[in-house]
């Protein structure tokens, strides 16, 4: 039987981090969802299955955010910019992917 490890990379943790920085210094980006999200993969605990699969959700629908106006500008970025990052980022992206991935393979 394969191990699924849940908890976040330390990369994803540091894209969190910095969504919730400059989510304080913007003032703009995330929802409370979104904020809780990030405080979660900061503290690297365990993530749920269910959480996982939030988490592609929402990468899913909000990779369109990318062709917003400065979404790859860190002097003054998007709000769906400070938005990705918060749910870690497209590191964190590809993390889940692998997670549900895998979930999918154990069953």
């Amino acid at each position: 039987m394969d191990i699924i490890d849940f908890t976040p990379p330390e990369i994803v943790a540091q894209n969190a981090a910095q969504g919730l920085a400059w989510r304080e210094r913007f003032g703009r980006g995330g929802t409370e969802i979104g904020v809780a999200r990030a405080r979660e993969l900061v503290s690297r605990r365990d993530l749920s299955p269910e959480t996982i699969r939030r988490m592609v959700s929402y990468f899913a629908r909000h990779e369109v955010d990318k062709r917003g106006k400065n979404f790859f500008n860190d002097e003054n970025p998007s709000a769906g910019r400070i938005a990705w990052l918060l749910w870690g980022g497209d590191e964190g992206w590809q993390w889940a992917m692998g997670i549900k991935e895998r979930m999918g393979k154990s069953r």
